[in-house]
């Protein structure tokens, strides 16, 4: 993680990178993401944050990084959705996150596996793949 420091000189970093003005709400928002274990909810950063972003302000937020490669989508099984920070690989509109995401049945928390890779999946004549997302669902190692 960090110090705060260091926390902070990141975040300017990758806002600047991704060509985003760095304002108070983006800064918070990568905070959060920075400070967390794992993936995070929308409703997550009203609970993390109290009561200083308004839910338009954090979607909108959270399009943009998704955008810009930033964040990524996790899916869920339930309706939610979840995101976590990209790695370095990821640009704007290209998403390189080929990688199991994990799904803790105990404690609910959903983390990236980035040393296990996706499996490689063959499919038919006449199929195009764009997208394979993997979640595996079981118990963390927290709560094992």
């Amino acid at each position: 993680m960090g110090t705060k420091q260091q926390i902070t000189e990141r975040i300017s970093a990758l806002l600047r990178d991704s060509k985003l003005s760095i304002t108070d709400t983006r800064v918070k928002i990568l905070e959060l993401f920075m400070r967390s274990n794992g993936a995070l909810e929308h409703s997550d950063f009203e609970k993390l944050a109290g009561k200083s972003f308004d839910r338009v302000t954090v979607y909108r937020t959270l399009q943009t990084f998704l955008e810009k490669g930033i964040i990524h989508k996790i899916p869920t099984t339930d309706t939610s959705v979840r995101y976590a920070v990209c790695k370095s690989e990821c640009t704007e509109h290209h998403h390189h996150d080929h990688h199991v995401h994990f799904k803790c049945e105990n404690c609910g928390a959903t983390t990236c596996l980035d040393e296990t890779d996706v499996p490689s999946i063959q499919l038919p004549k006449g199929y195009a793949m764009h997208n394979v997302e993997v979640v595996v669902n079981g118990v963390c190692k927290s709560c094992k």
